[in-house]
């Protein structure tokens, strides 16, 4: 390693883990380890590539250094410029301090050179290896993530079928006992290094035929063993099951090594190496890891589950255990007893007497004295623990494998469906189709007990989108964390730094596409074609809907959207595209008068950081039970992220589950909202109007609805990917348009200049994203300002019937001729005092319009008109007299003037 860089991971994990340098010794001790939490952590002081827990039989974890702080070892060039003296700076660089090799023993073998990518518009030095049919093979080393899942290639149009690299295995391959043959380079120098004569076949399908007949015609009478050390996955292992048999008829001797995975990262003969370099005992260790390799590599060449259940017992001793072979599961049974009496029965002597015996001898007795069933026609093999801290719901997901076909099923069990015998065979059979356990429940004990040891757990969030507490969009087999994008791997969850995660959410169907080139960008100015201004700002409201989370944690509201207006006046057209953005296709939204409120907060509860869209519906039915049961005013809380519904949690105690809104809040409907101010304060307004159509107007609405979620989806990954850029930028704006907006006199509602204010801000943020023409950019500033001072003036105005109200009551008052109250009975000349039912009778008499009494008591608490001073108030009436003439106490509503 170098000396800069080590001084370095010195220092980190000095400051990260508190690990210190014992005087004295080559180690750093005391460090906190990171899984199991104990002061037991330590490294080499001079290698320090691995961190190791000291607690071995409890712990034992092992954190690559390389993992941890990757930005050390990610550009070579920078620290190592390439000169004329030094032509392979950073390629020696990166083979000593990124891989761990001895450069000096591997001079001649490779060269610096470069790549450029000209679509990205990016380059990076090279450590690149001739190989023998005349092409070459580079690694990337400068900051390779750049390059997407591109780390190393191929010379292009070069063929390196049948032939394996051997260059630094010249010599031994004349003389060597053992072959070893691995996948790649990096693997073959490091077992080069460790005194092992290694090749690299470049593939794990790549069977090296050439090569091997060549060897075969060079020692035709002294051939060598073959050792197979390809990776530790499906494909390679059924590949190393191949290429034994194709070399066996060639006439070689073969085995398999692989390697043990301990963890969710891959393993590879190059780490082995790192891990022995910072090992007190690094021989020692090299040769445990490489004992392991060889036993799991005769594990998977036995040929029948007999010589599978012998091979373990061999190694470990124990009587009894499972084993998996060819996909089914089996019980294996030895008896003691019965061997010693046989081994007994076959020898002379009473002491040794295995050793006396030929070991076929032995072998053969060991046979007869073992037992194996099959005790499933799968091999159910439990991956991780899920678990939902919040419900206290959890499970155990398991893969189940066939050995047809290489068919699999996964699922979750319970703990007690995985414990129980009876119900682990009914769920095993519900999961995956033609599975059948029938072992005992003691079996069944013991397998769990093996599987589920110190099985990893993974962070579960039952909806789709934006997870605050992780920090991470998830979607569906897509997540994106940090700007980092990442698919769902085999074991279907996202595995990112520290962190494991998946939605238990299967309901909301997201169709990304994850190909740039797909992505049309036309979809703009059809868009401005047919919606202009409106089209802008929901486009702009969808887009800050991603960051809503994020903008709620700091300014503590985000803003609903309305958008109105007649029938056939495009807003579902504009919905349906809109969600084909965020990768929804065939969806607008729901009714929320057709739900229960248990249902609407569950469908409210499905997506985090993307809108929930009601739809309207007939609310004045009578036999829509659902529908007298939705108010605007549920929505208020949701403004700031208010709690969905409280739910009990079923554990016995008294705990509850109280989801919070995650989404932001989208109104379509024909007609206005008609709410309270707290909720009107609370919308940002667009009002459709049928448009007047032209020849392109009707092209590109056409265009709008043909483009599929395929054509239009990318734009969510670049919008999340986005996620610290936008924030920047929102904040940065938000305040400076805050400022703005209270320049203007006629706005005096906070509230509204904080809502448009934030979509001015995003409008700026979906500029990053997405190329907006600047005339665009100003119209649709101008256009929400000018909402603001509409729904400034929409709140300031009473209620239509309000304002029917009063143009009735000045009506009637005017019929008095100025002389005498109709009907104000208040004598005080700057208060009105109404009796309500006097007030409708004198209306239906001067044939004028009769309000709802119910709706109006509700409204007059608002009037803006006349302020009012109390609803129940007892008035000395001026209008109403008795016989002596004296006014009458009469109960009225009293207003000021």
């Amino acid at each position: 390693m170098q000396e800069e860089i080590r001084q370095q991971v010195l220092s980190r994990i000095e400051r990260d883990y508190g690990l210190k340098h014992r005087n004295g010794t080559p180690y750093m001790r005391g460090g906190k380890c990171p899984h199991c939490g104990k002061k037991e952590l330590y490294t080499s002081f001079q290698t320090p590539w691995v961190l190791r827990c000291g607690r071995q039989a409890k712990c034992g974890q092992e954190v690559r250094v390389r993992d941890l702080y990757d930005d050390l070892f990610d550009d070579y060039s920078k620290t190592n410029p390439q000169t004329k003296e030094a032509p392979n700076a950073a390629a020696d660089a990166y083979l000593a301090t990124g891989r761990g090799f001895n450069v000096k023993a591997l001079k001649g073998l490779y060269t610096q050179e470069d790549y450029y990518d000209r679509a990205k518009r990016e380059g990076t030095a090279t450590v690149r290896f001739p190989l023998v049919k005349g092409g070459w093979w580079e690694r990337l080393i400068d900051r390779p993530h750049r390059f997407g899942k591109m780390k190393a290639r191929f010379a292009p149009g070069e063929s390196y079928a049948g032939v394996w690299w051997s260059a630094g295995a010249v010599d031994q391959l004349r003389t060597a006992r053992q072959v070893w043959i691995v996948e790649g380079i990096f693997d073959a120098i490091a077992l080069l290094q460790r005194g092992v004569c290694a090749v690299a076949a470049m593939s794990s399908n790549a069977y090296p035929e050439l090569s091997l007949k060549e060897l075969r015609d060079a020692r035709p009478n002294d051939l060598p063993t073959l050792v197979w050390g390809l990776d530790n996955e499906p494909s390679a292992r059924a590949y190393t099951v191949k290429h034994v048999r194709r070399a066996e008829k060639l006439g070689f001797t073969c085995k398999a090594a692989q390697i043990e995975q301990p963890g969710d990262k891959k393993t590879d003969w190059n780490d082995l190496h790192l891990r022995a370099l910072a090992a007190e005992d690094g021989d020692a260790v090299w040769q445990a890891d490489v004992e392991l390799a060889l036993h799991n590599g005769a594990l998977l060449l036995a040929k029948t589950a007999m010589d599978k259940g012998l091979i373990i017992y061999e190694r470990e001793q124990r009587t009894q255990f499972h084993l998996d072979h060819r996909n089914r599961l089996y019980w294996f049974e030895f008896d003691p007893s019965r061997f010693d009496k046989l081994c007994r029965e076959q020898s002379t002597r009473k002491e040794d007497v295995e050793e006396e015996l030929d070991p076929e001898q032995v072998q053969k007795i060991r046979r007869a004295c073992c037992i194996v069933r099959e005790i499933a026609n799968c091999f159910p093999k439990a991956l991780y623990y899920q678990r939902n801290e919040v419900t206290d719901d959890a499970w155990y997901y398991f893969r189940v494998e066939f050995p047809h076909d290489g068919a699999a099923a996964t699922g979750t069990f319970t703990s007690s469906q995985a414990l129980n015998a009876p119900s682990f065979r009914d769920r095993l059979g519900h999961i995956a189709r033609g599975a059948i356990f029938d072992g005992t429940a003691g079996q069944l004990l013991q397998i769990m007990k093996i599987q589920l040891d110190n099985i990893k757990e993974v962070h579960t969030v039952d909806f789709v989108g934006y997870t605050p507490d992780h920090q991470a969009y998830i979607f569906g087999d897509l997540a994106v964390r940090h700007g980092e994008i990442a698919q769902a791997n085999a074991e279907d969850y996202f595995d990112f730094k520290k962190l494991r995660i998946k939605t238990t959410q299967r309901s909301i169907r997201l169709d990304i596409q994850r190909d740039h080139d797909s992505y049309r960008t036309e979809w703009l100015q059809w868009l401005w074609t047919c919606f202009g201004t409106n089209g802008m700002v929901a486009l702009v409201f969808w887009f800050g809907s991603l960051f809503a989370n994020q903008i709620r944690s700091t300014h503590k509201s985000f803003p609903f959207l309305e958008a109105t207006g007649e029938a056939g006046a495009g807003k579902t057209t504009l919905l349906t595209f809109l969600w084909k953005l965020l990768a929804r296709s065939d969806y607008e939204g729901f009714d929320p008068a057709k739900s229960s409120k248990a249902g609407r907060a569950r469908a409210m509860g499905q997506t985090s950081g993307m809108p929930v869209v009601l739809l309207e519906a007939d609310r004045d039915a009578p036999d829509k039970a659902h529908s007298r049961s939705f108010e605007w005013d549920e929505l208020k809380d949701y403004y700031g992220g208010g709690t969905l519904a409280t739910r009990g949690v079923r554990n016995g105690g008294n705990e509850t589950y109280e989801p919070p809104f995650r989404g932001t809040i989208v109104i379509s409907q024909n007609a206005a909202v008609d709410a309270s101010e707290a909720i009107m304060t609370r919308i940002v307004k667009l009002h459709f109007r049928k448009p007047h159509a032209t020849t392109e107007s009707r092209q590109a609405a056409d265009n709008l609805n043909a483009l599929q979620v395929e054509d239009l989806s990318y734009f969510l990954i670049k919008a999340v990917r986005a996620e610290a850029q936008v924030l920047e930028k929102f904040g940065e704006r938000v305040r400076f348009y805050e400022a703005k907006l209270r320049e203007n006199k006629d706005l005096r509602m906070e509230r509204l200049i904080k809502n448009h204010s934030q979509m001015l801000a995003l409008l700026d943020g979906l500029r990053l994203v997405v190329d907006i023409p600047k005339a665009m950019v100003e119209e649709t500033r101008q256009k929400l300002v000018d909402m603001a001072l509409e729904r400034q003036s929409a709140i300031s105005a009473d209620h239509p019937l309000v304002n029917e109200f009063w143009e009735t009551y000045e009506y009637l008052e005017s019929t008095g001729n100025g002389e005498r109250n109709v009907i104000n009975h208040s004598r005080d000349p700057q208060r009105i005092a109404i009796n309500l039912n006097d007030f409708l009778a004198k209306a239906a008499y001067h044939s004028q319009p009769v309000p709802d009494l119910k709706l109006l008591r509700t409204y007059l608490r608002d009037s803006r008109r006349y302020k009012l001073v109390d609803p129940n108030l007892t008035v000395n009436s001026c209008v109403k007299t008795n016989t002596a003439g004296a006014g009458v106490a009469v109960r009225c509503w009293v207003f000021q003037k």
